[in-house]
């Protein structure tokens, strides 16, 4: 190798770490593109996997249940990784990912449904096209005998609705219940299946599939009722499998319960996530026709969480039921040629990607330094880990001196980047990254306010979020603060109208935090509006996509800080020193003095969606005439 090759690698090594910041998989690589993975570490978990779809593709098995159990750091996350990149490109497997349980356990099921009805918009086996989609073809397929592709249905669907109106969609739909009622109890859902394959109604049809409320407009065009927000979680549960059984006609659901190590515990049953978690499995477990579920714990979550139950041997039995009943399969520390493949493999991806060629394939480390690091026997983790701090010839950036938060701030920013859509929709995750916020910067003066404390409301019947107190211009203030992203009328009344009473609940002012107008057919939550902002002092706030971006972001990072092994003040003292809390917009808009005025740039959702509606001429023969 000559001097000048030599000087181009080391001077991309002093540039790039490719392994700084990736200690942790987060839900992204899961979905697309994954960190480098060696199929031979921990290959008899995802070999057993594979061999339990494989039993219930040959109708040997219909539902199993596998556990995964494992240190931090083992590499429990990568195993599900490999697991969806394996059936990416087959139409075998419905892939279902869990890592995000929400701020409430207790809507643990309808968080559940909004996980699955986002992992079916996710693309199928064609490119454009999602799962949803595929499922409304394979269902008017079945219906009436045709072959027709997916792509073909969603090409057609804008003249067969222009030409026949909702009375064919109204036909459709019975046609295809009267085959499937067997499995589907509520026609709805199959009826916003087939809007899904309308490019202009399918993000409202997949909302409402998912238990959200539509705006009141949107749900009469398109005949989808609004549940009460007292049913939710009932509902939710009833929707999930009716979804889960329709689909396991065409594909087997792959369910993976993963990051059921955090130390959240309900607040109003006393049980753990990973308990509420295993609870919930066993219910999918006794209600879907077939799948495969699959849960990773650490041990001692499993010995001292799921073995602790009052009924644990039936919850057992359903999540361990395979490849031994009750036992879960143990993932394996890294011995030395692990060790190597591993280094290995992610420095063949960096110097591919930079089109470079090392000297040997493990430089800058040697095949001896790994020898020795894989005698301890170590964790993924702690082999990534190791590369990072070493990976510097000069330890320029030695550990004391690397900036350790910024990393995995990246990392989580770029998971943000790919779910903002969905998570701009959790009300309740919004809501507690902006209490973290203020949390960070109590004793700071922000427009005029002296932030003294925060105070999260907690009884069942309030709606607020949570308070700040503070002094403002020597007086004391008490900011009530409500996220709702929702679009139903009946939950923003029920909003305004605690934010503007202040008496109730100690309060100075309200504040309304919302990114969607207000639907003019909600006359009660537009006057609840008026008096709050011309009456009461209050305020609304827009959500802006890239100002909440990075307070999720590093929400995220301290939710996981020991995944990436960083302690509360590493992480506050970056918040500090980067001024990522201080210096945010939406921060000093909520702590502003009110301007009582309507936010501009609010998504409007009460356009009325163009559907005709022609009644006459129609017969039950119509929706042969769907490809003409």
């Amino acid at each position: 190798m000559t001097t000048s090759e030599f000087s181009n690698i080391d001077n991309l090594i002093q540039q790039y770490n490719p392994f700084a910041g990736h200690t942790v998989v987060r839900n992204s690589q899961v979905w697309g593109k994954s960190l480098p993975d060696v199929p031979s570490i921990n290959a008899h978990v995802s070999d057993t996997v594979f061999e339990a779809i494989h039993q219930i593709n040959q109708n040997s098995m219909q539902t199993v249940g596998i556990t995964v159990v494992g240190d931090r750091g083992l590499g429990k996350t990568q195993v599900i990784s490999r697991i969806r990149h394996h059936y990416k490109q087959t139409d075998q497997v419905l892939f279902i990912y869990m890592g995000d349980y929400g701020e409430k356990l207790s809507k643990i099921k309808s968080k559940f449904l909004e996980t699955l009805t986002s992992s079916l918009r996710a693309y199928g086996q064609y490119e454009g096209i999602m799962q949803w989609q595929e499922i409304a073809a394979h269902l008017i397929n079945q219906a009436k005998g045709w072959n027709y592709s997916a792509e073909q249905y969603i090409q057609k669907f804008p003249d067969w609705l222009n030409r026949y109106s909702t009375k064919a969609l109204d036909l459709l739909t019975d046609l295809i219940f009267s085959k499937q009622n067997q499995i589907i109890e509520n026609p709805y859902i199959i009826r916003a299946i087939l809007w899904t394959l309308s490019r202009p109604h399918a993000i409202y049809a997949t909302y409402w599939l998912s238990g959200m409320e539509l705006a009141e407009r949107q749900a009469q065009d398109m005949g989808l009722p609004n549940f009460k927000t007292g049913e939710k979680e009932v509902e939710s549960f009833k929707t999930t499998c009716q979804i889960l059984n329709l689909v396991s006609q065409y594909k087997i659901p792959l369910i993976c319960f993963d990051e059921l190590d955090a130390p959240y515990i309900d607040e109003f049953t006393g049980f753990s996530l990973p308990q509420i978690t295993a609870s919930f499995a066993k219910d999918l477990f006794n209600n879907i026709k077939r799948g495969l579920l699959v849960l990773a714990m650490y041990e001692p979550t499993w010995l001292q969480n799921v073995k602790s139950l009052q009924q644990a041997e039936a919850v057992i039995h359903r999540i361990a039921s395979y490849p031994q009943l009750g036992k879960p399969i143990s993932l394996n520390y890294l011995k030395p040629n692990d060790v190597i493949a591993l280094v290995s493999q992610w420095l063949k991806e960096f110097y591919a990607q930079h089109q470079v060629v090392p000297p040997h394939p493990l430089y800058p480390f040697t095949e001896a330094q790994l020898i020795e690091l894989g005698k301890l026997r170590p964790k993924t983790r702690d082999v990534l880990g190791w590369c990072a701090s070493q990976w510097r010839k000069d330890k320029i950036d030695s550990p004391a001196n690397l900036d350790v938060v910024k990393p995995a701030f990246e990392n989580e920013l770029a998971e943000i980047k790919q779910k903002i859509t969905d998570l701009l929709e959790d009300s309740d995750q919004l809501a507690e990254t902006l209490a973290f916020s203020f949390e960070r910067i109590i004793g700071k003066t922000i427009e005029n306010v002296e932030i003294k404390s925060i105070e999260r409301f907690k009884q069942n019947t309030c709606y607020l979020h949570f308070k700040i107190n503070g002094i403002e211009n020597g007086q004391p203030v008490k900011i009530g603060l409500a996220v709702i992203q929702q679009s139903g009328g009946a939950i923003v009344q029920a909003i305004l109208r605690q934010l503007g009473d202040y008496q109730k609940f100690d309060l100075t002012r309200g504040c309304l935090v919302r990114s969607k107008k207000i639907g003019s057919n909600a006359k009660l939550a537009q006057k609840y509006l008026k008096e709050l902002q011309d009456e009461k002092g209050g305020e609304w706030v827009r959500i802006p996509e890239e100002d909440i971006k990075p307070l999720l972001a590093i929400y995220a990072v301290y939710k996981n800080q020991e995944s990436y092994g960083l302690k509360p003040e590493q992480i506050f003292d970056f918040i500090e020193k980067s001024e990522l809390v201080i210096k945010n917009s939406i921060i000093s808009e909520i702590l502003s003095d009110p301007s009582g005025q309507t936010p501009d740039g609010l998504i409007d959702e009460d356009i009325p969606i163009s559907i005709p509606q022609v009644t006459s001429g129609l017969d039950s023969d119509l929706t042969y005439n769907f490809l003409d």
